[in-house]
């Protein structure tokens, strides 16, 4: 059995992080949301990976490498555009050939992996079987309509008007027929071979199409809350570990890591929270659902609820939460100027100033 990993797209809703950097890459608790990925193929006994890259290949693959980090045997496959899922798996055929394979969306996050959903698939083999869960909102996702017996009968992609609150998860098994099923279908009105319509054509041909629906945690790590609430529930997970340097005038309570060559100094840093490699922090507090990557500075604020990419620093704010900020930034005071009002009045006017 091989896995396909989706690296491609064009992450627009984490904009502007993904001008310069692939979402894939934004890091969850100090590590890349695709490394999770990875790592939860290699526990499921598969060792094949066939990539799908699309413009940020290059960072894809300098990050990756051949995938021995993660025991795995990366092979790239590159995508002019992103035409679809089902278009991922149409260029991915020379590679994929006759085997089985999972594909795996690389900017999906599922607690627990996928080891037991490959099993189950390796045991029964139906044709394809699908990931769901129930979402609040699923006009936005790929959304499945099954039968009082469970037996999935219709599939649709983002309906304006959803048959179900079933959601589809970014994983995917399917046996060596969904190739002729994606050769089978024609581009949506997005201009997109969405793997919807082919898990669709299976369906019509009376294929054996079977779901699992899942109830722990799932997220499409596709905007900045969603980044946000990853982020929060790994910590959460994290045993405390004291790696690096806190002076004695510093506090850390909870479940705090502070990696090697990290230096806490004069600063309270409440859990759970990570702070990486040759990351310094003076007179400042980190607060709850914090991760600090390597190499920061933030001296004199106040942070909480908030991921920060290395390299970037913060000095002198009063307070920052829930945000995301990214690589080589600089946050600092505004100067101060005096206030002031400008004013463009017409005849007759009345205006009141508390100032």
């Amino acid at each position: 059995m091989k896995a396909l990993v989706l690296s491609g797209g064009a992450g627009t809703r984490l904009r502007p992080i993904t001008h310069t950097s692939a979402k894939q890459l934004v890091p969850v608790a100090n590590k890349a949301v695709l490394f999770y990925g990875l790592e939860s193929i290699a526990e499921a006994g598969i060792t094949d990976v066939g990539m799908i890259v699309g413009d940020t290949a290059a960072e894809i693959e300098e990050a990756v490498g051949d995938g021995s980090q993660f025991g795995l045997k990366v092979t790239y496959i590159p995508q002019e555009r992103p035409l679809g899922l089902a278009h991922a798996v149409l260029i991915a055929r020379d590679y994929l050939g006759d085997d089985d394979f999972v594909m795996y969306l690389g900017d999906n996050f599922i607690v627990g992996g996928i080891s037991g959903l490959v099993d189950e698939f390796r045991g029964n083999r139906p044709d394809a079987q699908i990931l769901l869960t129930r979402v609040a909102d699923p006009r936005a996702f790929g959304v499945a309509e099954l039968d009082p017996s469970g037996q999935v009968v219709g599939l649709e992609e983002k309906p304006d008007r959803p048959k179900s609150d079933l959601a589809l998860v970014g994983v995917y098994l399917f046996t060596p027929l969904i190739h002729e099923a994606v050769r089978a279908i024609e581009p949506s009105w997005r201009g997109e071979l969405e793997i919807t319509h082919a898990i669709q054509h299976l369906i019509d041909s009376r294929a054996d199409v079977r779901s699992t629906v899942i109830t722990g945690y799932w997220k499409d790590t596709g905007n900045v809350g969603d980044m946000l609430e990853v982020n929060r529930m790994v910590l959460e997970g994290m045993d405390r570990r004291i790696d690096g340097d806190v002076d004695t005038a510093s506090e850390t309570i909870g479940r705090v890591v502070v990696e090697e060559g990290a230096r806490i100094v004069n600063s309270r840093i409440v859990g759970p929270a990570v702070i990486g490699s040759g990351t310094v922090i003076s007179n400042s507090y980190v607060g709850p659902f914090t991760s600090i990557a390597e190499n920061c500075r933030i001296t004199d604020s106040e942070l909480e609820f908030s991921i920060v990419l290395r390299d970037s620093s913060i000095q002198g704010v009063g307070r920052i939460e829930a945000s995301l900020i990214g690589r080589h930034v600089e946050v600092t005071p505004a100067p101060s100027v005096p206030s002031a009002h400008r004013f463009v009045l017409g005849d007759h006017s009345k205006v009141q100033i508390t100032s």
